[in-house]
């Protein structure tokens, strides 16, 4: 059969308000024209992030009530351990309350003012948190991960090469190396286990640790298994399992792949590394065994993590974020290509080339979106990246300006695809009549979050 239904039903519902365009306009005005400070009740379709948005399934529901509240060495924190180690295969499972905070942990204890952190494409919270500590997050994406329609099938890959001028040409200064898989902010992309293997065996010959961030972990091994030669057919679980086995240890937000609505931990070999890690996991998070958690929480994300692994599911989702960049593709929108497996990325400068660098072309398209049709999207470029402050004009904005699509897992249906899909159609038959903004106020750190702004 061609059509890829959702392998589970619904069980229980939340109703959508709807809204009208001229209400729109006046919520995003009213937000400083910033879609992360609209009320969500006020969004139709809301695509802004897949993190902690996902359904929970009825085991998850069941996992929930089987939850140990004890403060100190809960059997939740036995059964998340467990489901942790079985895929992740490191030593040290420390649990956060969700992905950034194992990033925190990581950067204080790791990091030094000189460091360099090499990796594919740092995410926005990664970065941040490098740059805290006065060290620098450098990105080494391959030269295909910059051009929005390469057709490259691992564009999430590392450039080895330049790794390898990184390494060598910094002795003592790169703490590790960080591959994120997928590669959220080059466009949901894929890393290849050959690219894995070769960064690793880079990391060997110079003697520093190779670390993942593993938030779509399962979503990257399912890619692999459909692109890579050697892996087809393989049980996502086999490749997942390959995947980690070449990384001294990892941090995972688990409000993506793991269904979870809150939650993350950090994994490593290195016992002295993670006892460190732990003291100041106490001061920050909790205790060692829930780190920031209920034991409901821990239990959840242990049957999360055994349920993102079904073929079934990965099939459906993979071919499900497909068909929305298919129809729109076909309808002449610009994207990046290939799609990612949790998002579709509009190409916010191809779309709205009547707008310069300086007007923030994919920033202006997401507002544009919530106000047409009420779909709340998440930009990922002059805003997000950018520098406009910068001397050079090369120095002031990133590479790609994109409008990310993030969908939630399990929550919405092919008609609510269908929908956003008619959306941007009608919105690109009209963009030039998109405006452009300007910023009213600029927060110096993760500006996209709390950011104000005008039209021009």
């Amino acid at each position: 059969m061609k059509t890829v239904f959702e392998p589970f039903r619904i069980k229980s519902v939340e109703p959508i308000r709807l809204t009208t365009a001229a209400e729109r306009r006046q919520l995003i005005r009213e937000a400083g024209f910033n879609p992360f400070r609209l009320h969500a009740e006020d969004v139709q379709i809301d695509l802004l992030t897949d993190s902690g948005t996902g359904a929970m399934s009825s085991e998850q529901w069941a996992a929930v009530m089987r939850g140990d509240e004890s403060y100190a060495g809960a059997r939740s924190f036995f059964r998340f351990e467990e489901a942790v180690r079985s895929i992740f295969g490191h030593k040290h499972v420390i649990p956060t309350h969700q992905g950034r905070a194992a990033e925190k942990l990581l950067c204080s204890t790791c990091l030094q003012a000189d460091s360099i952190v090499p990796g594919n494409t740092h995410f926005d919270t990664t970065r941040a948190n490098i740059e805290h500590t006065g060290a620098r997050a450098l990105d080494l994406p391959i030269p295909e991960a910059r051009k929005v329609r390469s057709e490259h099938p691992f564009k999430g890959n590392i450039d080895l090469e330049a790794l390898e001028e990184c390494l060598k040409h910094h002795p003592g200064r790169v703490p590790f190396v960080l591959v994120t898989v997928t590669n959220n902010s080059g466009g949901g992309q894929p890393v290849s286990m050959a690219n894995l293997k070769g960064a690793r065996a880079l990391c060997d010959k110079y003697h520093v640790p190779l670390l993942l961030d593993a938030a779509r972990f399962a979503e990257n091994a399912w890619f692999i298994r459909e692109r890579e030669a050697g892996y087809e057919g393989h049980p996502p679980e086999e490749i997942a399992r390959e995947l980690f086995s070449l990384s001294d240890g990892a941090m995972m937000s688990m409000k993506k792949d793991a269904f979870g609505n809150m939650g993350g931990v950090l994994t490593l070999n290195d016992g002295e590394l993670a006892s460190q890690v732990r003291n100041l996991l106490i001061l920050t998070e909790g205790f060692p065994t829930y780190g920031g958690l209920s034991g409901r929480d821990l239990d959840a994300l242990a049957v999360g993590l055994r349920e993102i692994l079904d073929p079934d599911y990965l099939q459906y989702r993979i071919r499900s974020t497909a068909y929305v960049g298919w129809h729109l593709e076909a309808a002449g929108v610009p994207l990046l290509t290939p799609f990612g497996g949790h998002a579709v990325y509009l190409d916010g400068r191809a779309f709205c080339d009547h707008l310069s660098n300086e007007q923030f072309p994919g920033w202006s398209l997401s507002v544009a979106l919530y106000c047409h049709a009420g779909v709340r999207a998440c930009e990922i470029g002059n805003v997000m990246f950018g520098h406009p402050e910068a001397e050079k004009e090369e120095d002031r904005w990133p590479v790609m300006d994109l409008v990310r699509l993030a969908i939630p897992r399990r929550v919405y249906t092919q008609s609510h695809m269908d929908y956003v899909i008619e959306a941007i159609t009608e919105l690109y038959e009209m963009r030039h009549e998109i405006r452009g903004l300007k910023f009213v106020d600029r927060p110096a750190v993760l500006p996209h979050f709390t950011a104000t702004f005008a039209e021009v």
